[in-house]
């Protein structure tokens, strides 16, 4: 089973190049922030607490998130692999994230993380920002404080994947199908 933690901080491309790995190798995707965001177009107590924090800029409680990481996992038994977007989040995340899949042995293969400098992230948010409406796109002192967010409390991340020798670094910076294709190589190389 292929299961692939696909990592950065927010405007890396994280989304677009998930879709390609998707149907490459037909994996389950796992957005937290789609997740979210359906929880709270859908008003659910969930979406309505998520709100909260993500209108800050701010991350979503540990508690949140993995329980709706470990529902998906459950509905999604006989899957081939899963891609996880935008989680593991924290160090926290990612030892129950090791701790659910251990349980079911499917233990992570890979952490691929794409590298992206803040000016480039910055204005790639802005210009999402404008076409999708989303508020936290559309504020860069928001934007400036989530990716503040991603290197204090994200970023430790990395060390933990390192540390089991599933850290990958991919720039983020070209075309989508460049950068696509430096992912491809690294995942078949596992």
């Amino acid at each position: 089973m292929l299961n692939i933690v696909l990592f950065g901080p927010p405007g890396a491309g994280k989304g677009t190049q998930s879709e390609l790995i998707i149907k490459k190798y037909d994996l389950v995707h796992f957005s937290t922030g789609d997740i979210l965001r359906a929880e709270i177009k859908a008003q659910s107590a969930l979406g309505l607490k998520a709100k909260q924090f993500m209108d800050k800029g701010e991350l979503v409680t540990d508690e949140i998130v993995i329980g709706m990481i470990e529902n998906k996992i459950e509905q999604n038994k006989n899957a081939k692999g899963f891609i996880f977007d935008g989680f593991p989040r924290t160090s926290a995340h990612a030892v129950a994230l090791d701790k659910i899949l251990i349980n079911r042995n499917i233990p992570i293969s890979g952490m691929i993380a794409l590298e992206v400098p803040k000016d480039e992230l910055i204005s790639r948010l802005l210009l999402r920002g404008k076409d999708s409406g989303r508020a936290d796109d559309q504020d860069q002192t928001i934007i400036e404080n989530r990716i503040k967010v991603y290197n204090n409390e994200t970023a430790p991340v990395i060390d933990y994947y390192a540390k089991q020798n599933k850290y990958i670094s991919i720039l983020g910076v070209g075309s989508i199908e460049e950068i696509f294709s430096k992912i491809a190589s690294a995942i078949d190389a596992k």
